[in-house]
């Protein structure tokens, strides 16, 4: 394996990693309003991706994106759908409902193989077709089992994957993307911590130990995206793909085991449809790489 795929691959392990263990962060700052803490999130994830931007010499790419008014049009769009999902995210986390959450984050593979056959016309073969349907049933058994649609998991998963779909239009890089939508962010951030009544809203009046809690969120932002920035340049979109599921697994196993929420048997059930589904969406990625790999060996061979 060459050096960039290894650290590529290195660089992935640690982006999804850090993702699957953010909410351990979110659970131990429940003391602090959900919206409050997203506040934070915004105003520090701000501060931090312009220093980036300025050390790595991204500061043309962001010029390039505001002299763009169509560009910056499809950029407030992607602000309104990460503002709702981050919201949400936390909110979730804070309120117990991490499986929700792990939910959400393992349905969105497959709302992105929708939005493909919406908005790029992509063509659905029988395994997607029955991976979809399979989606559609472990909502339809949430509905029936619980009488309410699970939208807590349908929220992350369809603002995530429309925030994936306004992303690719632009194609506008990680660090550039994020600093436009937490630089829109920004000025709401600091209107509401300056507006609302909360023992944590200012900072001067905080101790030291709080405050660092704070700042926090901006790596916790950040870091895990820098990491995935560097993977995404050494590595394959489809080798990415298959490291994805490792955030919402990972909030899986803190649900269960180390916040003991409650796992029903209808609950489980509607994991076991969706785990089948992207089993099969796995499988069949897994098997399309083989074929890929063996015609490119019998053209190599060819050539020599």
């Amino acid at each position: 394996m060459e050096t960039s795929s290894r650290s590529g691959i290195v660089y992935a392990l640690s982006a999804f990693f850090l993702w699957a263990v953010a909410p351990i962060y979110f659970k131990e700052m429940s003391f602090v309003p959900a919206t409050e803490i997203l506040a934070h999130r915004v105003i520090w994830s701000c501060v931090i991706v312009f220093v980036l931007i300025i050390l790595l010499r991204y500061t043309g790419a962001l010029k390039k994106v505001l002299q763009s008014p169509k560009t910056l049009m499809a950029m407030l769009v992607s602000t309104l759908l990460i503002g709702l999902n981050w919201g949400t995210f936390i909110w979730a986390i804070q309120n117990n409902k991490m499986l929700s959450a792990s939910l959400g984050y393992y349905i969105n593979p497959l709302i992105t193989i929708l939005l493909g056959v919406v908005f790029f016309k992509n063509k659905l073969d029988r395994v997607r077709i029955i991976a979809v349907g399979l989606c559609f049933c472990a909502v339809v058994f949430e509905v029936i089992q619980f009488g309410s649609l699970p939208w807590i998991a349908l929220s992350l998963a369809i603002t995530f994957g429309f925030y994936g779909l306004v992303r690719k239009k632009v194609a506008v890089d990680s660090f550039t993307g994020m600093a436009i939508e937490t630089a829109i962010l920004l000025p709401i951030a600091l209107l509401y911590l300056a507006l609302i009544d909360s023992p944590t809203a200012n900072m001067f009046e905080n101790s030291a130990n709080i405050n660092w809690l704070l700042f926090a969120a901006g790596p916790v932002t950040m870091v895990p995206l820098m990491c995935f920035a560097a993977a995404a340049n050494r590595v394959s979109l489809v080798t990415l793909g298959f490291f994805q599921y490792i955030g919402p697994t990972g909030m899986f196993l803190l649900a269960v085991f180390m916040y003991d929420e409650p796992l029903s048997a209808e609950k489980l059930t509607t994991f076991v449809l969706i785990w089948s589904a992207l089993a099969m969406l796995i499988f069949d990625s897994l098997r399309y790489l083989r074929k890929t790999n063996a015609a490119t060996i019998i053209i190599d061979k060819d050539t020599i």
